[in-house]
């Protein structure tokens, strides 16, 4: 049995962090599907970037370049149709676990990541635009947008919420989270609705790969995902989310999301070996999936209770990290970043569309 196989039959989802036009015409995505047990999706502005650029949507881009659009409505034009596709290529899935797998992401401009009210207009015109019940809307954890997660999910909308790098941090998109699953309690509506909680892993030890000593290299992540899925079995076993529970809602999943290794010394599968959790969700790109799939090892389950998370960080303390800080400058580069892919894609596919015109 595969590892990818192992780790599905344990209770964690995989899930795809790509998607282009050309690996639904293809078949890999639902190769994947079938081959290597991944059951959802996420997407990004880079992905798209490079997918555009090397010309695979040069004939729909030549098809929309009448209708007036702008760069930006152009893209979402583009990847909806995807995502919709990718979305009924999981729906199976998605009914078969009673929503709890099955789910798709798209992203709202990451230029609104400070902007509650125009996060929650973006999160609830693209959930319409896209029309299917298992896309999640991504929003970032940031502080401004943590009350558009509460409207998203009070609104019913799905929400994967993004940028998140601590306990700290996830727990206050939690609240967010069941903030809107209490409103819609209290509203008499349905309180099931979908939500991952999406933590970085990988940054962290980029961050700090110049300031510890070597016997700490590639171990800060790992560290705080103790730390961070501690916080998930603590709020999930608490009296809140069990009141929530007897009233039909589910709890929002934590999902690990950059999950490729950028330390060449490092395995190449460190972040997913690492992080197996039941109730968890892995998302990887294309060459974590590979590896994993060809030569990954299934790891013991975290332990509930963070195990050595405490002694590990500790010991970062000492080597003088502040990881508050570094937490919440994760969490700004993080946000800036998307801002620069974000932009470069448009510039891509205002590039490409004078080109095809």
């Amino acid at each position: 049995m595969k590892a990818t196989e192992t780790l599905h039959e344990r209770g964690q989802s995989l899930w795809l962090d790509n998607i282009t036009r050309s690996m639904l015409d293809d078949g890999t995505i639902q190769r994947y599907i079938d081959a290597y047990s991944v059951t959802g999706l996420t997407s990004n502005p880079s992905i798209y970037d490079k997918a555009i650029g090397s010309g695979d949507y040069d004939d729909a881009i030549r098809s929309k370049s009448g209708a007036g659009l702008s760069p930006e409505e152009l893209f979402f034009e583009l990847a909806i149709e995807d995502l919709r596709r990718a979305a009924d290529l999981f729906l199976p899935i998605h009914q078969r676990t009673n929503g709890v797998d099955g789910w798709v992401s798209l992203e709202v401009s990451p230029l609104l990541a400070y902007q509650t009210a125009d996060t929650v207009a973006a999160a609830k015109t693209r959930h319409e635009q896209a029309g299917r019940p298992n896309l999640f809307i991504k929003i970032p954890g940031t502080r401004e947008c943590l009350p558009a997660i509460t409207e998203a999910i009070a609104a019913g909308i799905p929400v994967n919420v993004t940028l998140l790098f601590s306990a700290d941090q996830y727990r206050a998109a939690a609240d967010a989270y069941l903030q809107g699953i209490e409103r819609r309690v209290a509203d008499g509506l349905n309180p099931n609705v979908g939500s991952v909680a999406s933590v970085f892993m990988s940054r962290w030890d980029q961050a700090v790969a110049d300031r510890v000593p070597a016997d700490l290299h590639d171990q800060l992540a790992l560290a705080v995902g103790l730390d961070v899925y501690r916080a998930y079995r603590q709020l999930t076993n608490s009296d809140r989310v069990q009141r929530l529970k007897n009233d039909g809602a589910r709890m929002q999943r934590l999902l690990w999301a950059s999950t490729s290794t950028k330390d060449p010394a490092a395995p190449d599968t460190l972040y997913v070996h690492g992080l197996a959790a039941p109730f968890t969700v892995n998302t990887m790109p294309e060459n974590t999936l590979k590896a994993f799939y060809d030569h990954g090892e299934v790891g013991d389950p975290l332990p509930a209770d963070g195990g050595d998370a405490d002694a590990l960080l500790a010991r970062f303390t000492d080597a003088g990290v502040d990881l508050g800080q570094v937490a919440a400058q994760l969490q700004r580069d993080g946000a800036a970043s998307f801002v620069t892919a974000w932009n470069e894609l448009m510039d891509r596919i205002q590039t490409q569309t004078s080109a095809v015109a």
